[in-house]
């Protein structure tokens, strides 16, 4: 913590104990700036007493800060974007280098795989060949079992039916029984 000063300003003729953690000039500046301010608005009209003078030097200080402090938030506002797009592009740069580093070695690693993959084409060139032979002989087969499907699936309809009216028929020889 800094240590507080006990300084005595002297503001249109009168002394101020100030207490501060600031340097001594420093509050002497301050001091000296108010007291210019007053005795600016003294000479303005000098039938202001002592606290309207202070009133009004208060106001005119404030307003100074408050425009200022308008203005610092406009250029903190302005330096913002450009602030974040320079960040954003320092950003994007890196990730390109290190893209750029990645591309390549996954370059130099597709390289070795493409001459593995034509080895291996060749291989796969014959494989297919077979396979394809394989295939026809298996569709021909599918065929034929679809075939061999579509006739059960018949035979077990008609069989269905036939079920349906043996045992219609059994219904009405019961009936006929029972009577």
């Amino acid at each position: 913590m800094a240590e507080k000063r006990k300084v005595i300003v002297k503001i249109n003729g009168q002394d101020y104990t100030v207490i501060g953690e600031e340097s001594e000039e420093y509050i002497n500046h301050i001091a000296n700036y108010i007291d210019s301010k007053m005795k600016e608005i003294i000479n303005k009209n000098n039938k202001f007493s002592q606290s309207m003078a202070a009133i009004l030097t208060a106001f005119t200080i404030t307003d100074e800060y408050y425009k200022v402090k308008l203005d610092l938030e406009d250029l903190k506002e302005e330096i913002k974007e450009p602030l974040e797009e320079l960040d954003r592009i320092k950003n994007e740069n890196s990730e390109l280098n290190i893209e750029s580093k990645k591309l390549k070695s996954e370059r130099d690693e597709v390289r070795e795989e493409l001459y593995n993959v034509k080895k291996e084409n060749d291989k796969n060139s014959i494989l297919a060949k077979d396979l394809k032979d394989s295939l026809q002989l298996k569709e021909k087969e599918l065929e034929e079992s679809e075939k061999m499907i579509n006739g059960l699936q018949n035979k077990l309809f008609e069989n269905q039916v036939e079920l349906i009216k043996i045992k219609k028929e059994l219904e009405e020889l019961k009936n006929e029984y029972d009577k």
